[in-house]
């Protein structure tokens, strides 16, 4: 998350929530922190705020209604009146407690904040942040010890690595709020932050289209274009900065534009219209056939949209554009394959 340096951080509450299957207690704290410390407040709103995607938004849900998700109602009490700050907090630690028992869960620090003045487009708005660090790294501590110095080694938090968080925007109540998530420890074994704790789902907005979208195509050009016609990684790559550019250049996605702009070829449309359906039942997502496309995720899947030609070890080729201008062959004489680069000047 950028621009930050507005936020202010109002209070924080840590409460310790461990793995009630192997013993591990829930610790309630009393009292808020007191961060009398400038310093220490901005590293914390740092620590807090620096890993999310405001662009990536999600909602409170339930399978029933809405009104049945505790988080959800806990945020309410807290946006409703602050007093119930440290109540409510007790309240969702207790909840995250319930939804520990996963064997993968580890036991950690819930920090629950509230934040004022927090930018959400062109306004600013208050917030509600929900961060729980699992994981302890050691540290070394070099202190004077008479005229020498001294080292010990101590167990902390990496401020720089958030493992889970949740920032609630005061926005859009009776949808669900607009959220942020963070989870990034345990993503191969459990989902009980997003899922069992949270209960959010993904916003339907033009940022997960395209990102959804983009995604799809980079492994359906990457994987099945090359599975099912045997097609070299030059020609691959010119699928790939095709597509990048097909998005980059236009304002909105249409699904048959884009195959007959960026696919051409009939049989090849056809496949992709086949994995289109496959990838949606496997990741559980819509492709959409037309939305208006989002920069920030274009910008943010052109760092996976590799344009590289390895060759061996010995050479990297960088392919931006003018397939025409490169050719694939074999030399029986050596044995190996090549490839001829047409062009006007070096630089």
């Amino acid at each position: 998350m950028t621009q930050i340096d507005s936020v202010q951080l109002e209070q924080v509450i840590l409460h310790k929530v461990g793995n009630p299957t192997r013993g591990e207690e829930l610790k309630l704290s009393v009292n808020p922190l007191s961060l009398n410390d400038e310093i220490v407040r901005g590293l914390l709103t740092r620590y807090f705020l620096s890993p999310f995607n405001e662009h990536e938004q999600y909602q409170f849900t339930h399978i029933s209604s809405l009104e049945l998700n505790e988080v959800y109602q806990y945020v309410n009490g807290i946006f409703d009146d602050p007093k119930n700050f440290v109540s409510q907090s007790a309240l969702l630690a207790s909840f995250l407690y319930q939804k520990s028992t996963h064997a993968r869960v580890k036991e950690g620090e819930l920090y629950i904040t509230r934040f004022s003045n927090v930018p959400f487009g062109t306004e600013y708005v208050d917030a509600i942040g929900l961060f729980k660090s699992e994981t302890k790294e050691t540290f070394l501590k070099v202190f004077p010890h008479g005229q020498s110095w001294e080292v010990i080694a101590e167990d902390g938090v990496n401020i720089n690595k958030l493992d889970k968080g949740c920032l609630i925007f005061k926005k859009n109540r009776e949808e669900g709020y607009v959220v942020c998530v963070v989870d990034n420890t345990n993503k191969q074994d459990t989902q009980y932050w997003v899922s069992d704790f949270l209960q959010v789902t993904r916003s339907a907005n033009s940022y997960h289209h395209t990102n959804d979208t983009l995604g799809m195509c980079k492994l359906f050009i990457s994987n099945e274009l090359n599975e099912k016609f045997s097609v070299n990684k030059s020609d691959q790559i010119d699928y790939l900065n095709r597509s990048m550019e097909y998005f980059s250049t236009k304002e909105s996605f249409n699904l048959n534009e884009f195959a007959e702009e960026v696919l051409h070829h009939p049989e090849v449309i056809d496949s992709f219209t086949q994995y289109k359906q496959q990838y949606e039942v496997a990741r559980q997502v819509n492709i959409e056939d037309s939305f208006d496309i989002h920069l920030a995720a274009v910008k943010k899947q052109q760092r996976v949209f590799k344009s590289v030609l390895k060759l061996d070890k010995n050479f990297h080729v960088y392919i931006h554009g003018r397939k025409d201008l490169i050719e694939k062959g074999y030399d029986e004489m050596s044995g190996k394959h090549y490839y001829k680069l047409y062009f006007d000047e070096e630089s």
